[in-house]
């Protein structure tokens, strides 16, 4: 059995998502502040805790408003029934797929209620809503002062109610037939808890524990040592033989040292006490007090436990002398082994495991990165085989990353995006919405698919986690991009946007591989913009100059466009012509209305600064040639680093400009006329 798919209502920033899981290892991707911690928070507070608990700062900003419609509509007499379905409630759903063929579905059978025989999917709800009995004790009391403006009136409002939803909402846990919603059964948290067991790395693992203050050493935390206690808790209550055993021999250790102690430390401990004959006191006996130490396995391992790493000349090194790359990789495996440990360690054995490891990118390298998220699945069988006696461990790891190299190592269809939205009407407020992969690339041709995987695995893409995409030609336009960037932003007005504050993921693709990337872009939902050659080709298909161009070879512009598009009719394509969705492309246009254009990013960069390369006018003739004769590599660093005083292509300040104020200002349908000017 395994969890197949979570759908979450109105918690911070996940207002109304749905997210398939895998059923082993489900990567979540995503720019900051783009939800995924809200998830893990989320689980933390249904799995945890004895009894789920929120606050009104758990709601989505967007469920804030239904609080104050209800009380509105309260107060102006709606029924109290229908004042309740406006509150809104945090719900989380859980569908547990289950094989048919089992004979027994353990702490699932009680969230079983459908009688279709051929239904193997169970649905587990939690809904956190105001109690029955509630409502006047939830809106009662709350004075607002009419006579100022409603956002006042608001802000009191939400003041009076905060410590109010804590107390009166409570959650509800109940499973649903999954063919009849009507059909529902209550259960206790405690049965939820009995079948699904969870676990959590959390990103902030407190490894750098090597601190100096004013030239002296800190207390160190025992990270590691930290979980060799709790794996000692967790086999103390194992029926695993091999535990077991482990148990039994520290224990016979230990009171083999508890014997010399006995023997000779607390004959010498009792002589420290004084002998109370020596007071003379009437009637006061001596006591004869004897000091006995007791050794507890579990509090040597806590208080006088360190975990060393092998050294030489005898001398082991204290836990801080490692890296904290080796540090963060020890420190995963052995919670990993601890969860797997408490799982198999409960009386009554959970259905499912669900483990959330947040950003374990944290100090490693890039190939050590890669090799973790491939080899988790791997990791978890492995520990079936050597401590178990179990055939498979039913886990299911949910891996928030930033990392563009475990993104990349991750199968496609292991992949979730997550993605902010504003809200329409309400730009202050952000909602998330969960983009699966496999499925927004379903219709992508294999190969097409194959590709970018490839490519992004190869060029460690981190465009899974921009706020803005550029694809480019190639190593001319890479290493002269970020001077035509500065070049642009500093030509804007001082409360324009700017690109260079903004996050953009750069890639070069090439003029034949761009479009392979249309499906991907367009699934993303990020503003992107094309950056390629208008390749004029005559009827033979020879290069050639734009002016005798007959067609273009540029694989890009013809899946854009149309395979017979002429240069002519490119050049006269709008801007709205050149945009689908959030995507634009631009290749090269004349400098001047009727002028000369260029072929490559090499001349159109001549005829921007015919001056400077001793031309007497805008001649895409001689610029052409003068093109043919330049190094690409020597031009780029001669123009992108040396030499920077000169102007930007049109097409190029026209691509710049929308991509910067792409999620600020509607793009105007022909604004050729103001990029000229501006440029």
């Amino acid at each position: 059995m395994h969890i197949q798919k979570i759908t979450v209502q109105n918690f911070r920033l996940l207002e109304n998502v749905e997210l398939s899981l895998e059923k082993r290892t489900t990567v979540i991707v995503g720019r900051n502040n783009s939800g995924k911690t809200s998830l893990t928070e989320l689980f933390r507070r249904l799995l945890t805790d004895k009894t789920p608990h929120f606050r009104l700062e758990d709601f989505s900003l967007s469920a804030h408003e239904n609080f104050w419609r209800a009380y509105e509509q309260l107060q102006a007499g709606e029924e109290e029934n229908k004042v309740r379905e406006m509150l809104p409630a945090i719900e989380i759903s859980l569908s547990v797929n289950y094989a048919d063929n089992a004979t027994s579905y353990g702490p699932l059978s009680e969230f079983i209620i459908d009688l279709n025989t051929d239904c193997t999917e169970t649905l587990i709800k939690v809904r956190h809503e105001l109690e029955k009995g509630k409502l006047h004790a939830l809106f009662e009391d709350i004075d607002l002062n009419e006579d100022v403006p409603v956002e006042e009136q608001k802000t009191a409002f939400f003041k009076a109610i905060k410590d109010r939803v804590p107390r009166l909402y409570t959650a509800r846990i109940y499973a649903e037939d999954p063919n009849d919603a009507t059909n529902q059964k209550d259960l206790e948290a405690s049965k939820l808890h009995t079948l699904l067991q969870s676990g959590f790395i959390n990103a902030q693992r407190g490894l750098d524990d090597a601190t100096r203050k004013d030239g002296v050493d800190q207390k160190k935390s025992n990270v590691l040592g930290s979980i060799l206690e709790q794996l000692f808790s967790t086999a103390s209550n194992s029926d695993n033989e091999q535990d077991q055993e482990i148990i039994t021999n520290l224990e016979t250790a230990i009171h083999g040292i508890q014997q010399g102690i006995d023997e000779g430390f607390n004959a010498q401990l009792t002589n420290l006490l004084p002998t109370f004959s020596m007071f003379g006191y009437p009637g006061l006996s001596d006591p004869n007090l004897r000091t006995e130490t007791t050794l507890d396995v579990e509090r040597l391992l806590k208080n006088h436990t360190k975990v060393h790493y092998a050294g030489v000349n005898g001398i082991n090194l204290p836990e801080a002398y490692n890296g904290l790359g080796t540090r963060n990789l020890i420190y995963i495996l052995l919670q990993l082994l601890e969860f797997y440990k408490s799982f198999t360690a409960k009386d009554s054995t959970p259905g499912m495991n669900l483990i959330f490891i947040e950003e374990p990118e944290a100090h490693l390298h890039p190939q050590m990165q890669e090799v973790f998220i491939a080899k988790l699945g791997e990791i978890a069988e492995s520990f079936a085989r050597t401590f178990g006696d179990r055939a498979a461990w039913p886990v299911q790891f949910v891996v928030t990353t930033h990392s563009p190299h475990m993104a990349n190592k991750a199968r496609f269809e292991s992949m979730r995006y997550f993605l902010t939205h504003p809200q329409e009407g309400a730009e202050n407020i952000r909602t998330t919405e969960i983009k699966d992969l496999n499925k927004g690339l379903a219709d992508t041709p294999k190969p097409d698919k194959e590709f970018l995987h490839k490519y992004m695995v190869l060029t460690g893409c981190d465009l899974l986690f921009a706020d803005k995409i550029v694809l480019i030609e190639g190593a001319t336009e890479r290493i002269m991009l970020p001077a035509l960037i500065e070049k642009i932003d500093a030509a804007s007005e001082a409360n324009a946007p700017k690109l260079s504050s903004q996050y953009v993921s750069v890639m070069e693709v090439g003029g034949a591989h761009a479009h392979k990337f249309f499906d991907l872009l367009n699934f993303l939902d990020l503003s992107t913009l094309i950056i390629t050659d208008l390749d004029s080709v005559d009827g033979n298909s020879e290069v050639c100059e734009v002016s005798a161009g007959a067609s273009t070879s540029n694989s890009c512009i013809k899946a854009w466009f149309s395979t017979d598009v002429t240069p002519a009719e490119l050049i006269a394509k709008t801007d709205h012509e050149k945009t689908k969705k959030r995507t634009r492309l631009c290749y090269q246009v004349p400098e001047q209305d009727g002028g000369g254009c260029g072929r490559s990013f090499e001349d159109a960069f001549i005829l921007a600064n015919h001056v400077a390369f001793e031309l007497a006018t805008v001649d895409a003739a001689e610029a052409y040639k003068k093109a043919k004769k330049i190094k690409k590599t020597n031009f780029a660093i001669e123009y992108g680093i040396n030499n920077t005083n000169w102007n930007v292509p049109l097409y190029i300040a026209q691509g710049l400009r929308w991509l910067a104020a792409s999620d600020i200002l509607p793009l105007q349908k022909n604004q050729n006329e103001a990029d000229r000017e501006a440029a």
